[in-house]
């Protein structure tokens, strides 16, 4: 098989760290970019691994640490990607798993030159889709959504058509709190929150999970992403977290796929065209072929999680989920910063929909990468302007 080029934003992540033991695994990639922020240890530690072309440190600190103290001979250290078409003109796949909407740029960038983009930035996609779906048409770039619900539905509808499904369901493993009683939220901690019982994931990513705001945000993407109505996606509680996506056509059967909660099954997949040997090289021992007889599945408790509220508020507008996106980054900052309650998030994001000022950013223009980080900034001060209120009272 022919060694494919690949680019990788965010190596340091969850994302990122399981795409690196991939490559290590098969040996059929060659790295060319390594774009990252400001983990030096893990930075180093791919530089020596993996021999990258180039590498893009955001973090200025990061960046001239690196660059004083170890001189690289076959690897450029750059800081930004202004001149990376000095050293890189094309790549076969680009994983695109920068967290949050600091993935939007360079996402944009990478499109141009990548003949294959894997997406596992929510955010970038929720923003900016159709800034996105715009330069990957110009440039003939194929998309792959490499989420595990997105990379179900995409498999579990590739032969079908929106007349031909009846309804669409993502699945939630419920997160932590699952079983604990709403009266019992206000005592919960971030070192709580972050202790998912099925997946490893960044704290960020774990708190949406415990909100259920992952599942808001992830129905969203799967609107931007695929050509189905709106109305046909629900979101359904599944604890074992084996199924991903449910898809009920109008002929009176319904598919779903299942595998484990393992990231490394949709990102081998989508990096071979799903013709992947997952157990030749990753042996698990937690694989039960009749844990499915014991499926659960039951709807979200609207009380407890009532997150969900939010998905009508994300179709309202195109700026209305860069806003949401940006306010629930803060509040989760801050939860985790131990300066909001967890039950604030929830309380303090139904404010903000109430707030004259986010009503009139309903109509705010999101046709520019320029327009959506304004909207993006403007965001976060209201969310900041919301916390002091509140802290006020």
């Amino acid at each position: 098989m022919k060694v494919k080029s690949l680019a990788l934003l965010g190596s340091t992540g969850s994302i990122g760290q399981t795409t690196v033991d991939i490559i290590k695994k098969t040996k059929q990639f060659k790295v060319l970019v390594l774009v990252a922020n400001s983990n030096y240890l893990k930075i180093m530690n791919q530089i020596t691994t993996l021999n990258p072309k180039v590498v893009i440190i955001h973090d200025l600190d990061t960046f001239h640490k690196i660059k004083k103290i170890h001189n690289f001979k076959k690897t450029i250290i750059l800081n930004d990607i202004k001149n990376l078409n000095k050293f890189v003109s094309k790549v076969d796949i680009c994983i695109s798993a920068i967290p949050g909407i600091a993935g939007l740029a360079p996402t944009l960038d990478f499109i141009k030159i990548s003949k294959k983009i894997l997406l596992a930035n929510k955010e970038s996609i929720i923003c900016g889709w159709n800034l996105i779906k715009k330069t990957a048409t110009k440039y003939k770039t194929h998309l792959i959504p490499i989420d595990s619900e997105h990379f179900s539905i995409s498999e579990l509808t590739k032969n079908y058509l929106n007349r031909d499904i009846e309804k669409i369901y993502i699945t939630a493993s419920g997160g932590p709190f699952l079983k604990l009683k709403k009266s019992k939220f206000k005592n919960i901690k971030p070192v709580d929150a972050i202790k998912h019982p099925k997946w490893k994931m960044g704290k960020k990513i774990s708190v949406d999970s415990a909100t259920l705001m992952n599942k808001v945000l992830e129905l969203t993407e799967a609107i931007r992403l695929f050509p189905f109505d709106s109305n046909k996606y629900e979101i359904l509680i599944h604890p074992q977290s084996l199924v991903h996506a449910i898809v009920k056509l109008k002929n009176g059967t319904t598919f779903f796929l299942y595998h484990l909660p393992d990231m490394k099954i949709p990102i081998s997949n989508a990096l071979f065209d799903s013709k992947f040997d997952y157990f030749k090289y990753f042996k698990n021992k937690n694989l039960d072929n009749f844990s499915c007889l014991n499926l659960e599945f039951f709807a979200v408790d609207k009380e407890k999680f009532s997150t969900i509220e939010l998905i009508s508020e994300m179709k309202k507008s195109d700026s209305a989920p860069i806003a949401i996106n940006a306010i629930n980054e803060i509040f989760v900052d801050e939860f985790l910063k131990n300066n909001i309650g967890f039950n604030d998030i929830l309380a303090y994001l139904k404010l903000v929909l109430k707030d004259k000022d986010y009503i009139k950013s309903l109509n705010m223009p999101c046709s520019s990468i320029k327009n959506i980080y304004k909207i993006d900034t403007w965001a976060r001060n209201l969310a900041y302007k919301i916390i002091k209120k509140n802290k006020i009272k």
